[in-house]
């Protein structure tokens, strides 16, 4: 059974954070609704995978809790897209019948973050969530990736070289910021198509990641020294060369 607006009242634990609650049970999205609401979070609903995907690319939420089980796409599957999109995706709380645990291990594989079973007790989705949303705060906190004149905003999603605006797709971002947090180290094309596509990399194939990496390259190098370089036969890197 689950629990209830009505047990002992929980301490007001939100500040405004924005959640989308995806699940297709009319009755557990009005539970958790109701009851985040009044912990102090602003909350969304959604009860298809698809309407999920449409509203955190639109509302960009501050953390999903996602049934695994939904009428269209499974909750395994929205993860994966979410993650696909946005490498700064907000994190994935799971629900999940106790039956369904040991598929678990592929959901927290390709990036939720954490789950409760069903039938859950309020108290405790209260308190994943408030841990996830921490996690996510102190993450906001690090210093955005940068090397010599280039960095990356993490808060806008922009990327300057210099004064110069570089004016990137959200795959280049991505790419970009990747490169950026491994700066010095040569990246093969699979380790980068497993970064950027996560489960779908391999039919993309080494000619989609060369052309992201032409572009890329194209739009931080257009001005100053280069920075992104290709070691060929092993992938690319992203530094400074040194001098003769």
């Amino acid at each position: 059974m689950y629990g209830s607006v009505s047990e002992k009242p929980a301490p007001a634990r939100g500040n405004g954070q924005h959640i989308l609650v995806v699940d297709d049970e009319s009755r557990i999205a009005e539970l958790l609704s109701t009851t985040l609401e009044l912990a102090g979070y602003r909350v969304g609903t959604a009860a298809t995978g698809g309407e999920a995907l449409d509203r955190v690319g639109r509302e960009r939420p501050d953390l999903v809790i996602l049934d695994v089980m939904l009428p269209d796409l499974d909750g395994f599957t929205v993860c994966r897209r979410l993650v696909a999109a946005d490498e700064n995706h907000p994190p994935v709380l799971f629900l999940t019948a106790r039956d369904s645990l040991d598929s678990l291990v592929t959901g927290l594989g390709i990036g939720g973050n954490d789950y409760v079973t069903k039938p859950f007790r309020i108290a405790e989705v209260l308190a994943r969530v408030q841990a996830l949303l921490r996690t996510r705060n102190r993450r906001r906190e690090e210093p955005s990736p940068r090397y010599a004149d280039l960095l990356l905003d993490e808060t806008t999603r922009q990327a300057r070289r210099g004064r110069r605006a570089l004016e990137l797709t959200p795959a280049e971002f991505r790419l970009l910021r990747y490169l950026l947090v491994n700066a010095g180290q040569v990246l093969s094309k699979e380790q980068i198509g497993e970064h950027l596509w996560v489960a779908d990399h391999r039919r993309y194939g080494d000619n989609a990641i060369e052309k992201l990496v032409s572009r890329l390259r194209h739009k931080v190098d257009e001005t100053g020294p280069a920075l992104i370089h290709t070691r060929r036969g092993f992938g690319y890197w992203l530094g400074r060369l040194a001098s003769p």
